[in-house]
């Protein structure tokens, strides 16, 4: 009973703080009048460090001020920044950093007062507070595939945008008006920066730092090499579109394929917790010993260990690159 009340409660928190995350995370009309600025400083602040100048202001990592100062002092809030940007939400890493330790903190004090067990409620206040992280982790992946699914396309259409005497950069304004997010936010900042005056190999290779794929470096790689050398753009573009689509029907395939060790995988991580919860509701008293007993305590502490060890590997198997 106790098990079944401390989930719950775990579960409200959860879509509590969940549903305060989502809303406060929503693109308001200032929040993306100031995503395009930020996209025009981010070519003034490549344009700095190629010079060499130190003239770039700092952004603000959090509207706390306190909060801000800290944050400011160490290069890892920056790069959580580049981590939600890339995830498609306009929030800032203070805020993330604060609702991580508020739902860590609210979580091991429930469990403390539940179970009154330390270990435990540790370990429940870890995964509350990875929360946060875990669903930007989602909304990242999830729109870095949409992108890659899109790009063959948005190369399709500079291609052809090429072919009937459009310059390139008018194709990069083509495919920020024409295709659907995420391919159209990411070349109209693209677009915006070289039209605000940042060389076209600058807001390429920015191009390159938001979105971290290798279908996106080899396609700026081929234009600088093109841009070098010379050649017939639309050719290059139309064998680039080709080898995308290509490597796409080899990682279907390659899914197929592995889709029983991925299947084996969600079984074996998941079974264990499933008996634990069968265990304690069909006789409580034979499944407290693993909470009460210290011996109990450490063999679940270890087999959790395990299970995400032998998780991990699993995935390494099965997540074959192509």
């Amino acid at each position: 009973m106790q098990l079944l009340l401390a989930t719950l409660v775990f579960l409200v928190i959860l879509l509590i703080f969940a549903g305060i995350f989502v809303y406060a995370g929503g693109p308001k009309e200032g929040e993306i009048i100031r995503g395009r600025l930020e996209a025009m400083e981010k070519g003034t602040a490549f344009g700095a460090r190629t010079l060499g100048l130190g003239l770039v202001r700092d952004e603000m990592l959090s509207t706390i001020p306190v909060l801000n100062k800290v944050l400011v002092r160490w290069s890892w809030p920056a790069r959580l920044r580049r981590f939600i940007a890339q995830a498609g939400m306009q929030v800032k890493p203070g805020k993330v950093m604060l609702l991580s330790a508020v739902m860590g903190l609210v979580t091991l004090q429930l469990i403390q007062m539940i179970y009154g067990n330390f270990w435990l409620a540790v370990m429940a206040g870890v995964a509350a507070a990875s929360l946060p992280l875990t669903f930007l982790a989602i909304k990242r992946a999830r729109r870095l595939a949409a992108f890659e699914r899109q790009f063959p396309e948005v190369i399709e259409l500079l291609s052809r945008s090429v072919r009937a005497g459009h310059s390139f950069v008018v194709g990069l304004e083509i495919v920020s008006t024409d295709l659907p997010a995420p391919v159209s936010t990411e070349f109209r900042i693209t677009f915006d920066e070289q039209r605000f005056g940042l060389p076209l190999r600058d807001a390429l290779m920015n191009l390159c730092d938001r979105v971290p794929l290798v279908d996106v470096r080899l396609f700026v790689i081929a234009l600088l090499v093109q841009k070098e050398t010379g050649g017939n753009l639309a050719w290059i573009l139309d064998n680039l579109a080709h080898v995308m689509r290509e490597r796409f029907r080899i990682a279907g395939e390659v899914r197929v394929r592995t889709a029983q060790g991925r299947l084996t995988a969600g079984i074996m991580v998941a079974m264990p917790v499933v008996m634990l919860l069968m265990m304690h509701t069909l006789n409580p008293s034979y499944a407290n010993l693993l909470f009460e007993d210290h011996l109990g305590q450490f063999m679940l502490t270890l087999a959790t260990v395990l299970q995400i060890v032998g998780a991990i590997i699993i995935w390494k198997i099965v997540k074959i690159k192509v």
